[in-house]
């Protein structure tokens, strides 16, 4: 399939029937997102709403979504970052969401895409930090990340930029697939499994508070892993782009202490073959006032995501912007 499918004959013609007002042509832009109990599927879903204006809607001077007129976005379940990138490479999709690490790694071709490089990829925005939780039952836990040897661990889904980082950062631990019971499974798989005692702890990176975190906090109950200083500066040294952060006692009511981990930036991406006016119109419905509201009202980690920190660490992933976007930052002085 193409970069953008824009479908008109009969579907144009049935729009036609409800009156002119609706008989401009529709583009359809697919996002990829990750799993329906992590956060890039909820954010994707508010950022598709935003950019979205089918025909026949009222304008944004008219009181409508600010989106692109005839813009119909939809965001797509996946397995989030490392599925993105490849299926936005290969036309499959014509936007996604992917943590900064696995960007960088697609872009450049190294780590688990070493050979495999992914040269279209280009940056709408930064969005906000994912905190890489270590989950466990409530009442376990750990002296450090080398006990997880021989024990039962979800680390995250194939495909995820999460597994990605996780197998770099306990390999430095001595721990690897060979001594430790893997499960290759979404964020709300792992937390049943949990509640379900058939896990010890699993892994996940996404924007706090997570879903499918929060009904095993009421329900079960779980802890979460703090991560020592040293376990954080090797983190950080193995995979550069998951940086020092900390997710404050409270966010999970049951978790009533500060946990410290690291935490990667989400990216919005896109391939630069899409158009650059297209991309340029949807950056800028990306923050306009309807945009806002959506952001403000929708999931927590909405508030984060402002114009004020779109460029924050991008330059340092080494992926271009996409020229579209590139003129909308310029033109509002971002970039000079």
């Amino acid at each position: 399939m193409g970069l953008f499918n824009k479908f008109t004959g009969a579907a144009v013609a049935a729009c036609m029937m409800a009156g002119a007002a609706s008989a401009q042509e529709m583009t359809f832009f697919r996002i990829g997102t990750g799993g329906a109990g992590g956060t890039y599927f909820p954010i994707g879903g508010i950022i598709a709403n935003a950019i979205s204006n089918p025909p026949g809607s009222r304008s944004c001077e008219e009181g409508g979504n600010c989106g692109v007129p005839g813009l119909v976005a939809i965001a797509q379940s996946t397995n989030a970052s490392a599925h993105n990138v490849n299926a936005i490479q290969n036309g499959q999709m014509e936007a996604g969401l992917s943590g900064a690490a696995t960007l960088h790694f697609a872009y450049h071709g190294v780590g688990k895409f070493e050979g495999n490089a992914k040269p279209d990829l280009r940056v709408i925005a930064n969005l906000f930090p994912e905190d890489l939780h270590l989950v466990m039952p409530k009442g376990a836990s750990l002296d450090g990340l080398g006990d997880l040897k021989g024990k039962r661990v979800g680390i995250a889904q194939a495909g995820s930029g999460t597994q990605i980082a996780v197998e770099l950062i306990l390999n430095d631990h001595a721990v690897n697939r060979d001594n430790m019971e893997e499960a290759e499974l979404n964020n709300a798989q792992s937390a049943e499994r949990i509640a379900d005692g058939q896990l010890d702890a699993y892994f996940y990176a996404a924007g706090t508070p997570v879903a499918a975190m929060i009904q095993l906090d009421n329900t079960k109950g779980m802890e979460l892993y703090n991560w020592s200083e040293e376990e954080v500066a090797q983190a950080n040294k193995t995979v550069p782009y998951y940086i020092p952060s900390q997710i404050p006692a409270g966010t999970y009511p049951g978790v009533d202490y500060d946990v410290n981990t690291v935490a990667v930036s989400g990216i919005m991406v896109t391939n630069a073959n899409i158009d650059e006016e297209l991309i340029y119109q949807i950056t800028k419905a990306m923050w306009s006032k309807t945009a806002r509201k959506l952001l403000d009202n929708g999931h927590p980690k909405g508030k984060v995501i402002t114009l004020e920190t779109a460029l924050d660490g991008v330059a340092g992933i080494g992926v271009p912007l996409h020229p579209g976007a590139e003129r909308f930052y310029r033109e509002i002085g971002a970039l000079k």
